[in-house]
């Protein structure tokens, strides 16, 4: 569904990533990118999704050269990008925010609308409350569910559980396992244990470089990755 080949990225005179490939396959459930802050994963998403152009290489999804597309034409093609920052509409209440991340899929709204609020029943309790005034455990589940109104193919989800209290985080590591029953999900996250017990392949980016690559289980029983991500 997505090929990544060779590609560099800069911000401004700034190298982040170095002519980096991976894939994301058909099927696919969760794809974990994993390393240290800095190291070019959310600069990888922001590619995927069109806020950010590669300086070289290619990024091909769903057979579609996705360095010609806009950020709005890559969500209409089946990819959605759930910022680590949220970007909730938090003057708009739940519903609305709701209603924003339907834009695409207009005709479908309410069918979608009510296989979120099953998945998240706290956003069908606080429908009417500005977004804004959530908990930080509701505005990732808004945050997330706002995502899943546009009906993507793959989710890419950037630290979900971030600041966030361990029951809460694993509520939503809970959630992301039933998401990926039905779409694949690229999976950003510090928890690195967790992440990679989702996950059926999983990258390990050090450097703006992939490191190491495989599967969730095998990362898990790397030395390097527990000794720099694992220990204590």
């Amino acid at each position: 569904m997505i090929t990544v080949e060779d590609i560099s990225v800069h911000y401004g005179d700034l190298q982040v990533l170095w002519d980096l490939s991976l894939e994301i396959r058909e099927n696919d459930s969760v794809v974990a990118i994993v390393g240290p802050n800095g190291a070019g994963k959310t600069t990888l998403l922001k590619s995927m999704s069109g806020v950010l152009r590669p300086t070289s290489g290619s990024i091909e999804l769903f057979g579609r050269d996705a360095t010609t597309l806009s950020p709005s034409k890559i969500v209409e093609e089946g990819f959605v990008h759930v910022s680590e920052k949220r970007n909730l509409f938090n003057d708009l209440t739940v519903y609305e925010n709701l209603k924003m991340g339907a834009y695409t899929e207009r005709d479908q709204f309410r069918a979608t609308f009510e296989e979120v609020i099953d998945m998240f029943p706290v956003l069908d309790e606080r429908r009417d409350q500005k977004a804004g005034t959530l908990s930080g455990g509701e505005q990732q589940m808004l945050a997330i569910g706002r995502g899943l109104m546009a009906h993507p193919d793959i989710l890419a989800l950037d630290e979900p559980s971030g600041a966030l209290a361990p029951q809460l985080a694993e509520r939503v590591f809970a959630k992301i396992e039933e998401i990926s029953e039905n779409t694949t999900v690229i999976l950003i996250e510090q928890h690195v244990d967790r992440a990679l017990d989702l996950s059926d392949r999983a990258y390990l980016f050090e450097n703006g470089r992939i490191a190491t690559e495989g599967s969730g289980a095998d990362l898990l029983e790397s030395d390097h990755v527990k000794e720099s991500y694992l220990s204590g």
